[in-house]
């Protein structure tokens, strides 16, 4: 029992890992503590009860009862990791996901199933670490993202507009934007504005940033792209 407690620690501490290095809502603490109870609810249900109850000619053993609970009980857990940033853009769909699989793992390995559960383990693991690079180098599959951009402006303001075109230019459609004034010495005022965009990929953020520089009167761009989960 103490092996297989150790063991779903490591296969949930892996997953919880790649979660962790991608500072997504439910990291390597999380995934370890799914794995590892989970795998104690599957052990209770094969070991926990008195030989003398089971062996009773009334009742009725069946050891995949409690642990079937994990299954469904753990959607509170995944449903606290997803999260809608706007219309466009919902995260933590993976983090949910590892999450329910993780829950596997340990019910896998508290059954004895160790097989199944390192081998599943490892195709977690790569689906997260790897198949991410392949989509968009090899299998073209376009990822979707939000794009903030921060921009200072000088003395002369400058057209809200002709930001917007260059953004639908780049097909990138606004979500939010925030204008800010702030007076600094000498009376002079500069403002800031900020954009959060929803693009579909990041290809185009260099040619963007080049055709923002180009407008009169802006004075910084910063910008940074966050990919959807």
């Amino acid at each position: 029992m103490l092996i297989r407690l150790l063991l779903a620690a490591l296969l949930g501490g892996l997953i919880g890992w790649e979660r962790e290095r991608r500072n997504k809502q439910a990291g390597l603490k999380t995934h370890l503590l799914v794995a590892v109870g989970s795998t104690l609810i599957m052990l209770t249900s094969i070991y926990g009860f008195d030989n003398a109850l089971i062996n009773h000619p009334n009742a009725r053993f069946d050891p995949a009862r409690l642990s079937a609970q994990v299954v469904s009980g753990i959607g509170f857990l995944g449903a606290g990791a997803i999260l809608r940033r706007s219309n466009h853009i919902i995260s933590g769909l993976t983090t949910a996901a590892t999450l329910w699989v993780a829950a596997g793992i340990g019910l896998s390995v508290g059954s004895g199933f160790y097989g199944p559960a390192v081998l599943t383990t490892s195709i977690v693991l790569i689906s997260t670490l790897v198949l991410n690079r392949l989509e968009s180098k090899f299998l073209f599959i376009r990822k979707s993202g939000q794009l903030k951009i921060t921009i200072e402006t000088a003395d002369r303001p400058v057209e809200v507009g002709t930001i917007t075109a260059l953004l639908h230019k780049a097909n990138m459609s606004v979500d939010q934007m925030i204008v800010k004034d702030d007076i600094q010495e000498g009376d002079t005022s500069k403002i800031s504005m900020e954009f959060r965009v929803y693009s579909h990929n990041s290809k185009g953020i260099d040619t963007l940033f080049e055709r923002l520089w180009k407008v009169d009167g802006i004075r910084q761009v910063h910008m940074k792209w966050r990919e959807k989960d």
